[in-house]
């Protein structure tokens, strides 16, 4: 049966990678193609993947559609656009013959697919909008919920957190870092990962700005680089109310009372935001019996927890705790614009010099798999908001003006336009043959560690999750 269930998961992942993420690539292909037969230019074939050709057939239109064996993107032949036969295959057209396009046709073409891809992701985002999108209580809040007192450097040094020394506390929110608000806890840790801000003394520095009592505070916070990833962290995590999800019969929790679907208000007098400072507490004081304070439908309730000499933490009373499951309804135009912000951020976070963002922190073609299956296994919802940030990103990175890409075509296009004249052909030829190189490599370089972070000693320091390439 599990073998069963394994092939059927695998199955069901590669059909969503095959709809979604072949989706995106047909759809920024279709604007190309639809845009350049528009605007009366050549188009010669229309495949999704590059290299040599799978299968494919010709229209009665002359135009070869195909499936191609690397399935990292597409092209849409367009030899008045750019002459790329090392890439997409020797064409049939004699470039020489063929009239010279306007900057405006250029311009178009090569904005259309990222066009598509934005519209695609709104209608995503749209119907996301209408069935709304499964979140969890402390993914839905920037309410801090615990303060670490030692972070472990990757070296295993142990140090005083940064939350800790700049007087961050439980109870307090968190509005924004470094001016950029913060709505929810993945928007806290993909800014505070891609932030690039340093003291004068040249120490990594973050400005959070609190909410606490009503009143709002600055506070100056030094983020320490942790985990195998080594981004940087400040030693928070998010408030939640600790549900019981289940008692394990005859254990020490079903002894003195504990329900399923209680939820955990307050241990010793402490209240408790986040199940680590109940997990303290109960490690730091095992020799005397404690208060439980838990909601039980609509009313409080005190249980006593005996003395437990020698046991440690909630797994030693057998109760095992979820967090409050939750449905939201975002706005596709604040989502969308959201994951505009987010991955312009990643991107000029790869350029600032100041930031710890390299590209072995961004996903490439087995992360992506992996985040369609992980999002699969738990709600067909996550899919579809993952949809819309892929195509995000896929825009956005086709905009970056690399030869290969549509900004690479926009500036050869825009150079040619200024020196009254385009570009030589064989010039573009050899540029697009000579990044294309490059990216591949690239590909390859986050592929690895792509495999390294899915690598079971990948998971003994695992920073919080966030989103993309929330």
């Amino acid at each position: 049966m599990d073998i069963i269930q394994a092939i059927s998961a695998n199955i069901w992942t590669i059909f969503l990678i095959t709809l979604f993420f072949g989706g995106a690539v047909f759809v920024h292909e279709l604007g190309h193609f639809l845009v350049a037969r528009w605007r009366g230019m050549v188009v010669e074939v229309f495949s999704i993947g590059f290299g040599p050709k799978l299968f494919g057939w010709r229209g009665r239109d002359g135009i070869e559609y195909r499936l191609s064996w690397i399935p990292l993107g597409g092209y849409v032949r367009l030899p008045q656009l750019a002459a790329i036969g090392a890439i997409e295959g020797a064409g049939a057209t004699d470039i020489n013959t063929l009239p010279v396009p306007t900057y405006c046709s250029l311009m178009l073409v090569s904005l259309a697919g990222v066009t598509c891809n934005i519209i695609l992701a709104f209608v995503l985002a749209s119907v996301l909008w209408l069935v709304g999108e499964p979140t969890t209580s402390d993914l839905a809040t920037t309410r801090i919920g615990y303060v670490q007192a030692k972070l472990e450097l990757p070296d295993g040094e142990l140090v005083a957190s940064p939350a800790a020394e700049a007087g961050l506390r439980v109870g307090d929110t968190v509005k924004a870092i470094d001016g950029r608000v913060v709505n929810e806890w993945q928007d806290l840790v993909q800014t505070l990962m891609t932030s690039s801000g340093h003291d004068a003394d040249g120490i990594r520095e973050s400005v959070f700005t609190i909410e606490r009592d009503g009143q709002r505070l600055d506070l100056r916070l030094h983020p320490r680089l942790v985990g195998e990833e080594r981004t940087r962290r400040v030693g928070i995590a998010p408030a939640y109310e600790p549900i019981v999800q289940r008692v394990i019969p005859d254990s020490l929790a079903a002894q003195f009372g504990l329900l399923s679907q209680d939820r955990i208000l307050s241990l010793d007098d402490v209240p408790i935001l986040n199940l680590q400072t109940f997990e303290d507490i109960l490690d730091n004081q095992p020799d005397r019996p404690l208060a439980l304070r838990v909601r039980r439908g609509a009313t409080a309730v005190t249980l006593t927890i005996p003395a437990r000499s020698g046991a440690k933490a909630s797994a030693d009373l057998g109760a095992e705790f979820i967090t409050e499951s939750l449905l939201i309804y975002p706005q596709p135009l604040r989502l969308v614009s959201s994951f505009v912000s987010m991955t312009f951020r990643t991107f000029f976070s790869l350029l600032n010099p100041g930031s710890d963002i390299g590209l072995s922190k961004l996903s490439g073609p087995v992360g992506i798999a992996h985040m369609f299956y992980m999002t699969s296994q738990v709600d067909i919802r996550l899919v579809l908001w993952f949809a819309i940030l892929l195509n995000i990103n896929l825009a956005i990175f086709n905009l970056l003006p690399i030869p290969v890409l549509d900004g690479g075509h926009m500036v050869f296009a825009t150079i040619g336009k200024l020196r009254g004249r385009a570009l030589p052909a064989n010039f573009i030829a050899m540029a697009h043959s000579v990044f294309m190189v490059l990216l591949l490599s690239m590909v390859a370089y986050v592929t690895y560690f792509d495999v390294r972070r899915l690598s079971p000693s990948a998971h003994k320091d695992k920073p919080p999750a966030t989103a993309p390439v929330k």
